[in-house]
């Protein structure tokens, strides 16, 4: 039997950027798949915080200031987390 990698532990837990919901701020965990170079190049880097602007064939997300529309399979291959928001006091 063997033991799930951390990569794997950490997928459970997250979500893909198709499934996450519209107009919320997420930070990518991870890109992994046979066109991450191609969302790389595009700025979909790990660590770096997106938003998600519209659903469809097509995502649109917001990133470093840029829209971006990205293919739902794409999209499948960035894992993300969300931006917990500011508490104000």
């Amino acid at each position: 039997m063997s033991h799930p990698s951390v990569r794997e532990l950490e997928s459970d837990s997250l979500q893909s950027l198709s499934q996450a919901k519209v107009g919320c701020d997420f930070q990518i965990e991870f890109v992994d798949g046979p066109a991450c170079d191609q969302l790389r190049n595009l700025g979909f880097c790990e660590s770096l915080q997106v938003r998600k602007l519209a659903n469809g064939r097509n995502l649109i997300c917001s990133v470093c200031g840029t829209r971006v529309a990205v293919s739902s399979n794409l999209a499948e291959q960035v894992k993300v987390s969300p931006v917990a928001e500011p508490v104000l006091s």
